[in-house]
């Protein structure tokens, strides 16, 4: 019995260490070093309405937004993960056709590869400068903009995540339409 009392004393102790002691650290150091971080990358809107997180896609449907990469968990940030779906899959196939179709990508005008696949997570909130330039007729014309305007708007806030490692430029979606919103 006092093998037992001892081993359940030692439990206890090491789930309040390991469990309670660590993720208070943790978060604590995290608060004191990245606290926008650590409290989920929220952008907000000037009264304090939280609208999106830098770190998790939305939605964008209208023609009058850019669009992110299609989501196989519905933008949900609960629900990180891919379809898990076959090359083959029927599915797949029609939904990689709406998906050309909803861009009116023809083979002439091929349709960026990121704009027609779901990233891992289905959450990736960035789109490549390519992606973006692509969809700038649209948004242009949409919005009534000259579309040198909005190429203009894609540039500047396009940026290599690697630096000088990397060749290809990003953008953030969420951003690029906040923008375009002011």
């Amino acid at each position: 019995m006092t093998a037992f009392v001892t081993s359940l004393r030692l439990t206890a102790a090491t789930l309040l260490v390991c469990v309670g002691g660590y993720t208070t650290l943790i978060l604590v150091l995290a608060q004191l070093v990245t606290p926008h971080t650590a409290n989920g990358s929220l952008v907000t809107r000037a009264d304090g309405t939280v609208i999106g997180s830098e770190r998790i896609a939305q939605a964008f449907s209208e023609p009058r937004w850019f669009w992110p990469r299609p989501s196989a968990v519905g933008y949900n940030g609960a629900g990180a993960g891919g379809s898990n779906k076959s090359p083959t899959s029927a599915d797949l196939t029609e939904r990689g056709r709406q998906v050309v179709a909803a861009h009116g990508a023809t083979a002439a005008r091929p349709l960026p590869a990121d704009l027609a696949a779901a990233s891992g997570s289905g959450l990736d909130p960035h789109i490549t400068e390519a992606a973006a330039l692509y969809q700038i007729a649209r948004v242009a014309a949409a919005r009534g903009v000259p579309p040198d305007r909005l190429e203009r708007l894609v540039r500047e806030r396009a940026f290599a995540p690697g630096g000088f490692l990397t060749h290809e430029r990003i953008v953030s979606v969420l951003e690029l339409n906040l923008a375009l919103e002011r």
